[in-house]
């Protein structure tokens, strides 16, 4: 037998079942331990022992697999060491994970870190939760004098898209799309049908909750028109109070 001094091989037949007649290899450690593979056999022995052209079901070297090892081209053979890495002394991986790949967004709390994402895919920005505007419903701000400030209304032509949103909720998506988006806003691309049926997947996330308007020309001098009129009643409310 090939291995070191005090170990022992035994041969067992198997007596019944389908597999009856067959014998199976067991080897006994010089302190007595069992051992029923080749991988088990290689995590006992480690380093000291060379397994790459060991046979565990006849005991022996097989010296022509070491031989055919050093013609492989890449092989894994250290000819410094006699030792070749052998494939079957690998312990089983179990690959669970899923083949399709889906994305990910990486939150890291450090600013400091860095991943390989980032040299690929650049800094990603952090979701942002789909009609947040809903948790300031019931919300009233208020003057100094704690009296409450008065909604404002929307123009006729833009209306609200999304799930029980009310005028209030609309007002703030569109206040915060002007104050935090560096593209124009021009509404919900899709109609309200499909953000209905999934809002998760048909909603544009950087335009407000507002269906697809175009502002026209003559909207914007009747704008201009009331921003005028304004100025005028309040610089003639000036002139009196002074």
């Amino acid at each position: 037998m090939a291995l070191p001094p005090g170990w022992k091989r035994e041969e067992v037949v198997r007596q019944s079942g389908l597999s009856a007649g067959k014998t199976d290899v067991y080897y006994y450690s010089p302190d007595g331990k069992k051992i029923r593979s080749k991988p088990q056999l290689a995590r006992l022995l480690g380093d000291t022992f060379d397994l790459s052209a060991f046979d565990f079901r006849t005991g022996r070297v097989i010296y022509s697999a070491v031989r055919k090892s050093k013609r492989q081209k890449g092989s894994a053979f250290d000819f410094a060491r006699g030792v070749r890495v052998d494939s079957s002394l690998v312990l089983p991986i179990r690959q669970t994970a899923s083949i399709f790949k889906q994305p990910v967004t990486v939150i890291r709390n450090n600013p400091e870190s860095k991943t390989k994402t980032d040299l690929k895919h650049g800094v990603q920005e952090q979701p942002r939760q789909l009609f947040w505007e809903k948790r300031l419903q019931g919300l009233r701000a208020c003057d100094s004098t704690e009296e409450a400030i008065q909604s404002m209304e929307l123009p006729r032509n833009m209306n609200g898209v999304g799930p029980e949103l009310t005028t209030e909720s609309v007002l703030q998506s569109v206040s915060a799309s002007l104050h935090l988006n560096n593209v124009p806003v021009t509404g919900q691309s899709n109609s309200r049908s499909q953000i209905q049926k999934n809002p998760g997947v048909n909603i544009d996330t950087s335009q407000p909750h507002i269906q697809h308007i175009l502002v026209s020309e003559e909207d914007i001098q009747r704008q201009e028109q009331r921003v005028v009129e304004a100025r005028r009643r309040l610089q003639d409310a000036l002139r009196e109070e002074m």
